[in-house]
């Protein structure tokens, strides 16, 4: 690239890429270095060059592959970049930055060729380009040194050691990249890396001391949610024309940064600050993902995840030592907030089902806020706008919504908590309601557009197994939440009703025609709609068993449409769990009957409260 502003159509012509990548051996000292990597590069800024890039990448890596092994220049650059992160704390504190600057553009090109190079070649086969160096053609050294660990090592030293300002977001970026392009050799392979030499390097080499402190910083860049700095300081002016060595950055780095998560779109947006991207934050979520979900070794678990897994709170000195050797600790409610404010990704939905999961301490700590719904409303939004949402992405909030209503408190508060003019909530006006009766609301929302599109068996079984986990705690249920599981009974009865009708058309069919080669299906579909029908009368029936007397809107709508469980009252599969109902529904129907006839909605719910009150408790059959 060179001492001038470059565009990725220039970069094939280059001619400082082009002595890089050809067939003469360039040493460590000569000045050739300095020029390579103190250039501005500009970054594509639509589809069509981001696709030149790519394409221009690519022959020149070839290139390079082609050559390296007799000129060793890979291995150069490498060294070049360690030698120029050498005093790079110290340069930061110095606000040194066009020796930050340099570290950048290098890193930058290893990670571009890095790129090409694991989708080219082995592991084996890269760590050879490491390994070479100047030499007589045919010949071959190696050397004692592992130029590719010690790299390794030093991208991890340098995003824990580096604070994070305007002036190092880029290499800090490039640096958390680089190594999420080196785990990424697992989508080239089916089976699981365990024994690759990436996976060495940072599970049992020279990385796994810093294992605490690197999952630490990925936590903070996440939480820090820092945005890409915008190009308008310049780190380097441009000199006099004609000596013109150091171009501004804001033309290089942190517009290319800017341009490159925009896509050229930042100038046509109105409000730039709510506009602008988080690229660290979310590259730092996405290796510490990667990092915490590698495979534990045969001798040894996965040190990256007994991190996550034990880190604890700032603020609670009481706790005991751990026994992990990974633990650290972090600000909680920091976590908190970032975790509330970034749950349209679906990577920060994983990291929280991660920690709900596997951090005991960290979910101790969720549960037992008193703002919870901070953080249940945007996982209710991630379900309601499911048809808008990846299957991965709705799977893992309605599984997190499974996690926390495994826990009596949380159910027994969201109760409590009442939400005024919920505006995403379009199918009707919800002016005040409660957080457990939204939940509600959304789930059979869910329940019910998965009956009529994906048809995901798991996804009705989890949805009414969060609901099953509630019920016993269900208080004051809207009266629109209320109806809607009355509905929900009622559109499955109806499905439950065809799916009968065409068993019984089949089984009437003569005897060896093609209608009959679709019975095992019609059984098959039977069986399912009973199970999810039994689910939902064992959840009305254990919030009337439970908590009768707290919800006089799910008797009225019960007794609203009492003819639709008169049909189950005989089935042999549901005679059991009908018997509450059909107590509940004969004792409240006769009270309304004593009342006289004609009687209006506030009459009827009168006569409900009060039979409510009256009703002896023994006479339900609380269900094991």
């Amino acid at each position: 690239m060179g001492a001038k502003a470059s565009h990725v159509s220039e970069l094939s012509e280059n001619e400082n890429l082009r002595k890089l990548i050809g067939t003469v051996s360039i040493s460590e000292n000569d000045p050739f270095w300095n020029q390579l990597i103190s250039f501005s590069f500009t970054s594509p800024t639509n589809s069509a060059d981001t696709k030149l890039l790519e394409e221009t990448t690519v022959s020149l890596s070839k290139a390079l592959i082609e050559n390296n092994p007799r000129t060793g220049n890979f291995g150069a650059l490498v060294r070049i970049f360690l030698s120029r992160t050498k005093e790079l704390k110290i340069s930061t504190e110095c606000q040194d930055q066009l020796f930050i600057w340099q570290a950048h553009n290098a890193l930058f090109m290893i990670r571009c060729l890095l790129k090409v190079f694991i989708s080219q070649m082995s592991e084996e086969e890269l760590q050879l380009q490491f390994s070479y160096q100047e030499r007589a053609p045919g010949t071959c050294d190696a050397g004692e040194e592992d130029l590719f660990e010690e790299m390794m090592c030093n991208l991890v030293h340098l995003i824990i050691e580096v604070p994070l300002l305007d002036i190092t977001y880029s290499i800090l970026f490039e640096a958390v990249t680089t190594l999420l392009i080196l785990l990424s050799y697992q989508l080239f392979h089916k089976e699981i890396l365990r024994e690759s030499l990436i996976y060495k390097y940072l599970m049992q080499g020279r990385c796994v001391p810093f294992t605490s402190r690197l999952v630490k910083t990925l936590l903070y860049n996440f939480i820090r949610q820092e945005k890409c700095p915008p190009p308008v300081t310049h780190v380097f002016e441009q000199q006099a024309e004609g000596s013109g060595l150091f171009y501004g950055l804001a033309s290089g780095v942190a517009s290319g940064l800017w341009t490159v998560f925009t896509l050229g779109g930042a100038g046509s947006k109105p409000n730039l600050e709510e506009e602008r991207p988080l690229p660290l934050s979310n590259q730092s979520l996405l290796l510490l993902l990667g990092l915490a979900n590698l495979t534990d070794g045969t001798d040894t678990p996965n040190p990256y995840r007994q991190a996550v897994m034990s880190f604890k709170n700032t603020q609670d000195s009481s706790a005991p030592p751990s026994s992990h050797p990974h633990t650290f600790q972090i600000n909680f409610n920091s976590l908190y907030t970032a975790l509330c404010e970034q749950q349209k990704s679906d990577q920060a939905t994983l990291l929280l089902y991660t920690l709900l999961h596997q951090n005991t301490n960290f979910r101790t700590y969720m549960l037992a806020r008193t703002d919870m719904d901070n953080l249940v409303m945007p996982i209710l939004e991630i379900l309601y706008h499911v048809e808008d949402r990846n299957s991965h992405h709705v799977y893992m909030a309605l599984i997190i919504l499974l996690i926390l209503t495994e826990d009596d408190a949380f159910n027994r508060s969201i109760h409590e908590v009442i939400l005024k003019n919920i505006t995403w909530y379009t199918e009707r006006a919800l002016t005040e309601i409660s957080l457990g009766s939204l939940l509600i609301l959304v789930v059979i929302r869910t329940i019910q557009f998965n009956m009529t599109r994906t048809r995901d068996k798991y996804l009705h079984t989890n949805c009414l197994a969060a609901l099953a986990n509630m019920s016993s705690q269900f208080r004051s249920l809207h009266q629109y939440a209320a109806q809607r599981i009355i509905s929900l009974f009622a559109l499955l009865s109806k499905k439950h009703n065809k799916v009968l009708e065409q068993a019984t058309q089949s089984l009437r069919g003569p005897f060896g025609s093609d209608d009959n080669a679709s019975l095992p299906d019609y059984a098959q579909d039977l069986n399912v709609i009973e199970e999810v029908i039994r689910m939902m009368l064992e959840i009305i029936n254990s919030c009337l068993a439970n908590s009768l007397h707290h919800n006089p809107n799910l008797v009225y709508a019960l007794l609203y449409k009492r003819e639709l469980f008169e049909q189950f009252r005989s089935h042999p599969s549901f005679q059991d769990i009908m018997q509450n109902l059909d107590m509940v529904i004969g004792f409240f129907s006769s009270r309304l009957e004593q009342a006289g006839s004609d009687l209006s909605v506030e009459r009827v719910q009168e006569v409900i409260k009060q039979g409510a009150a009256a009703l002896p408790k023994d006479r339900l059959k609380v269900s094991d």
